[in-house]
């Protein structure tokens, strides 16, 4: 009988033994679909964390800010009075009123850039009544930024020569190669969305990024009205302020109220 005993404390060691051998498996499902299977020992791990990356975050503090991760993309002021979209190039050169568009008219476009938007649109201009008070573009709790805004972003970044570089989104997947000066170290995650000129055509996808602020700029002596922006471009460091027509499409970025 000892001796059973002896043979039976030495079978189940042995099971436990084999049974530490042996790996787990982590499934990964969604939708009832396996998407990743993963075999370890969970014996040699401390924890397991879930972590997305960044730049899918919706939304990151730099310095004293909290910026959205992505660009704007509703069609509707924050009221819900829909803003138009046009994509003949004659009439957008020609509005004195809000109004969006897709990156060369393609919704595909639309899903990874967001909209572009005039700048009537950025300040809520939604007729040509002066006496009609403007509408709001951002979302409740948001808002579009003022130049002020973007220099004090830039600041905190290190400055113009080289706060692009923390802004711009890495890889070659949507600005071009070889954006090896990008670090996105900021979280901002600048794209290179490309813009629409004030007369209409589309042009700078994958190469630049462009940005409204809510600031008119001073066109003291001048025919003609401008806003101030932020340009990022590709093989550069640089973010800098520049002002643009009112008719240009560019792209928005809120910042927390």
């Amino acid at each position: 009988m000892k001796q059973f005993y002896l043979f039976l404390s030495f079978i189940l060691m042995l099971s436990a033994n084999a049974l530490q051998a042996q790996n787990d498996s982590i499934y990964f499902w969604k939708n009832g679909t396996l998407k990743l299977k993963e075999s370890i020992k969970t014996a040699d791990l401390d924890s397991i964390t879930f972590k997305r990356p960044v730049a899918q975050l919706p939304n990151v503090t730099i310095g004293n800010q909290v910026w959205k991760t992505k660009n704007l993309d509703v069609a509707t002021y924050r009221d819900g009075t829909p803003i138009p979209e046009v994509k003949d190039a004659y009439t957008w050169a020609n509005l004195t009123t809000g109004a969006w568009c897709y990156y060369e008219n393609t919704t595909a476009n639309g899903t990874t850039y967001g909209k572009l938007y005039n700048w009537y649109a950025v300040v809520g201009i939604h007729d040509n009544d002066p006496n009609t008070p403007n509408k709001v573009l951002a979302p409740a709790g948001w808002h579009v930024p003022s130049d002020a805004e973007w220099a004090t972003l830039i600041t905190f970044l290190g400055g113009e020569n080289v706060a692009g570089s923390k802004m711009k989104a890495t890889g070659t997947s949507l600005w071009t190669a070889p954006n090896t000066d990008s670090t996105n170290s900021s979280g901002f995650t600048g794209l290179p969305g490309g813009n629409r000129a004030n007369y209409g055509p589309f042009g700078n996808i994958g190469n630049s990024g462009y940005w409204w602020s809510s600031s008119e700029a001073d066109a003291e002596g001048s025919d003609y009205r401008y806003a101030l922006s932020l340009h990022l471009d590709k093989g550069r460091g640089v973010a800098y302020r520049y002002a643009d027509d009112l008719n240009g499409g560019f792209s928005v970025r809120c910042v927390k109220d």
